[in-house]
């Protein structure tokens, strides 16, 4: 009997097991199918709309190439050669154009692939002159009408999309191509990047646009050696390295990626872009499946189990009645076993009945709180163990039917009530239950536990109060505010080591700019005392070729006068020392002065110069603005070996450029970035090897500009010629200062001769030279030392009527000094600063003072220009 009965439960036990598991697997199977149909077709919806805004955006400028492309002006300025003009009015033809449909780039291309004109032909990397014969769209627009190509550009390293039209003449001959380009990605920044990931890859599988950068130039499959040399030909992707993915790529399923790593399943989605070879590509996190397919798997099992418990509970009642059938046939034969199970089930009806009575409800025996339940009349009706076992109540005191009264008394005894008066305590916890309302509180034991109070009223009477141990999660909280007051001290000290290394920074970079000011100083003094020697020495040289190898030393000396100067302005430049004193100024002295210079130096190299005069005013700093056209016009005299050299203005439209104009050898556009760049140089010139500099001037054209908020501009051809030009604001025209006159060589001493000059300088070689300079010119030298040789042979009623003076003389300052000699004169000469500091602020200061300004090294025709100009106004 035994065995049939067990193989019977155990077949039964095998079949429930069994059921179970085979409906879990196919509630899986079928939850997470209708899931995954649900997403796909939101996905899809989603897909399709990314795709029409993709082809919207696209289809925008569809037109725009054709409209072009039948445009008479257009095709008859491409069908014939174009001239300088022409090509200046197509550029700004296809500027207006572009500047209206609001697109990247328009491009006139001819039937060679060149581009003859472009709307970004004012900026440094313009596609004007550029080949793009060998870019499909220009292929495809002279052998079929039209073409359209995603692609980086070669020129500027901006990707875009480009759409291409071919101009015919009369005859339908093409006799040109006009190319728009389009970037897409501010349509990629539209995409969503947290959650989904959108991307767009061309017929070859490269992906070439995505909201996430790591998918952007994946190689979604292989490459054939036909498409990478394709790729490589038409330079599609520059030089951007293709990664290959590594994953699933099933189409419209769900897949695993592996690389760029993204744990998980994602439906992955796919969907054609209209008159493109575009794929559009939608991922999406697929748990959603995941979760739903184990939502239906838990429902078909519990409805599994729920079936086989109704199928049991039916063979019980089947069971049961043919006992009761047996019963009957055999009742007088049971009548003793029936009362033995009668007296059984009493005995446990009398057990329940005793554990009733206790107050213990086994509902409330698996809660983690304590809980008690009373009544309308304040009696206590049920309760847990927990509710025990956190008060530690002795065994007798809760019962059904104790009023909660005595437990609060219990517990006052203990102290557990708080201060105050007991009853006080006690009658307002009976009040508060009485009333009804809930409320929630947190009470601390005396050893050290904190219990979560909360008590809420039944809707027949009487209320139910919980009690949480909330002991470790309190415990917990102050320990992370522990941690967060800790983590707010590091940040605190952090933040003050940052401040402190931007304070150290702040100081190696001033200390920088002295160093550098102090070292070219000392630099500029011996050059200054030779090219003084040097001067004095040809004065005294009886024949040419002695007096050609001083002009040769004096030139010399002023080619490293100039690599100096250049040294000293990159370097207050990268400090940040060099301040720009920006005002509204008439150009007409700044380029007057200028062209005077360059064009002896012009007449000297056999060339032709050219200035034309300008009334206008601009805003910006004379002195920096005169070194950017001073270098423009160096090098145009540098690098012109025949020809000539015009200096010039234009207004567009609130900016006026100044232009310097050669006919040297041209700068070819691959290296037109590099002249702006620290000691380069190019190697075709046409000057003299020994006249080129070392390469900076450029560059401090470029950051001085980049200071002024100028833009520096630059048009060459190679073998024709270049143009540097400045774009300054315009200004309204004011009253115009007197120009300050240029240096000159002026052989009439007769305002110096016999007038009383002090040199004041630490240099002795310098004193030295101006001593013997200053007396060839017949002025009396009455001293010609140091700081401290000038303070003894100061004294009352012997001062100097001039007085050349330098600024940096180790522990003395040259200001500072002569207002100590004017006390002990008791009279205020004239003054002259000699000094290398290049300081706008100290040149300031001289002219509000009346003195005069020298920067060293000094020429000597300056110097004798400068002391007449203030012996003359002092008279």
């Amino acid at each position: 009997m035994r065995s049939p009965q067990r193989a019977r439960r155990l077949l039964s036990t095998a079949i429930a097991i069994g059921g179970l598991v085979a409906m879990a697997v196919l509630g899986y199977r079928l939850g997470g199918d209708d899931a995954l149909r649900h997403q796909t077709a939101q996905a899809t919806q989603q897909l399709q709309l990314h795709a029409q805004t993709l082809d919207q955006r696209i289809e925008r400028y569809r037109a725009l190439p054709q409209v072009l492309a039948l445009d008479p002006d257009l095709r008859a300025s491409v069908a014939a050669p174009v001239d300088a003009a022409t090509q200046r009015r197509l550029n700004q033809r296809l500027e207006e154009a572009n500047r209206t449909a609001q697109a990247s780039t328009l491009t006139l291309i001819d039937t060679r692939g060149i581009a003859i004109a472009a709307s970004n032909w004012r900026t440094f990397g313009t596609n004007v002159g550029q080949h793009y014969g060998f870019r499909p769209y220009v292929q495809q627009a002279l052998r079929e009408g039209s073409g359209r190509f995603y692609g980086i550009g070669v020129t500027t390293g901006v990707p875009g999309y480009y759409l291409s039209e071919a101009l015919r003449d009369d005859a339908g001959r093409p006799v040109g191509v006009i190319a728009i380009k389009l970037e897409l990605s501010p349509q990629e920044e539209r995409w969503p990047r947290d959650t989904d990931v959108v991307m767009a890859s061309d017929r070859h599988g490269v992906v070439f646009l995505a909201s996430r950068p790591e998918w952007r130039y994946r190689l979604l499959g292989p490459l054939s050696e036909t498409a990478r040399a394709e790729l490589q030909a038409t330079r599609q992707y520059g030089e951007q390295r293709l990664r290959p993915y590594a994953g699933e790529t099933a189409p419209d399923a769900l897949a695993r990626i592996g690389n760029p790593a993204m744990p998980g399943r994602w439906l992955w989605l796919r969907a054609p872009v209209a008159d493109t070879d575009w794929t559009l590509h939608l991922l999406q996190d697929a748990s959603p499946v995941e979760a739903a397919a184990w939502q239906w798997a838990g429902i078909a099992g519990v409805s599994w189990i729920a079936l086989v418990f109704v199928v049991l509970f039916s063979q019980q009642r089947l069971r049961l009645g043919a006992l009761r059938r047996r019963s009957r046939s055999e009742l007088e034969t049971l009548v003793r076993q029936h009362a033995e199970e009668l007296r059984t089930a009493k005995d446990g009806l009398v057990a329940a009945a005793q554990e009733a009575d206790t107050g213990l409800s086994r509902r409330l025996a698996h809660l983690p709180q304590g809980v008690v339940i009373i009544d309308a009349n304040l009696h206590i009706v049920a309760w847990n163990a927990r509710y025990i076992e956190l008060f530690r109540f002795p065994p007798d005191l809760v019962r059904v039917g104790t009023p909660i009264e005595d437990v609060f008394r219990y517990n006052a005894r203990r102290g557990l009530l708080g201060p105050g008066p007991v009853e006080d305590a006690i009658q307002r916890r009976l009040d508060h239950l009485r009333s009804g309302k809930p409320h929630a509180r947190e009470s601390e034991k005396s050893d050290g536990t904190v219990l979560e109070i909360r008590g809420n009223p039944l809707p027949d009477g009487g209320f139910v109060t919980s009690y949480a141990d909330i002991t470790a999660y309190k415990n917990t909280a102050r320990e992370l505010r522990t941690l967060a007051d800790a983590l707010e001290q590091r940040i605190a000290e952090r933040t003050a080591d940052l401040e402190q290394a931007r304070r150290e920074a702040e100081a190696a970079n001033r200390h920088k700019g002295r160093f550098a000011a102090a070292a070219v100083h000392d630099l500029l003094q011996p050059l200054n005392a030779a090219r003084m020697f040097v001067s004095a020495l040809r004065a005294r040289l009886p024949g040419e070729e002695a007096r050609g190898i001083v002009d040769s030393i004096e030139s010399a000396l002023s080619a490293q006068d100039g690599i100096l100067t250049s040294l000293l302005d990159v370097s207050r430049l990268e400090s940040g020392t060099l301040q720009a004193d920006v005002r509204d100024v008439p150009l007409g002295p700044v380029l007057e002065a200028l062209a005077r210079e360059a064009g002896v130096l012009a007449q000297a190299r056999g060339l032709r110069f050219d200035a034309v005069p300008t009334r206008a005013w601009v805003r910006s700093d004379p002195v920096l603005l005169r070194r950017v056209v001073q270098n423009f016009l160096s090098n145009a005299v540098r690098y012109t070996a025949q020809g000539r050299i015009l200096l010039g203005c234009r207004r567009d439209g609130a900016l006026l450029r100044i232009e310097v104009h050669d006919t040297g050898p041209g700068i070819p556009p691959n290296r037109q970035r590099e002249i702006f760049e620290e000691f380069r140089r190019l190697d075709d010139g046409g000057g003299n090897g020994d006249d080129r500099g070392v390469g900076l001037g450029l560059s401090i054209v470029e950051r001085i500009a980049r200071l002024l908020g100028h833009r520096i501009g630059l048009r060459s051809r190679p073998g024709v010629g270049s143009v540097f030009s400045v774009a300054v604001p315009l200004a309204v025209p004011g009253d115009a200062a007197p120009a300050p006159e240029a240096d000159a060589v002026d052989t009439d001493d007769a305002p110096l001769r016999g007038r009383r000059v002090w040199c004041i300088d630490d240099d002795p070689h310098v004193c030295a030279a101006t001593r013997l300079l200053l007396r060839r010119w017949d002025c009396e030298v009455a001293l010609a030392d140091g700081p401290e040789a000038a303070l003894a042979a100061a004294a009352p009623g012997q001062a100097p009527e001039l007085v050349l003076l330098d600024v940096r003389m180790g522990a003395h300052d040259g200001p500072t000094l002569f207002a100590t000699l004017c006390e002990r004169w008791q009279a205020a000469p004239l003054v002259l600063l000699v000094t290398a500091e290049a300081d706008p602020d100290l040149r300031a200061r001289a002219r509000d003072a009346g003195w005069g300004f020298l920067a060293k090294p000094v020429r000597p025709p300056a110097l004798r220009a400068a002391m007449t100009q203030l012996l003359l106004r002092g008279g």
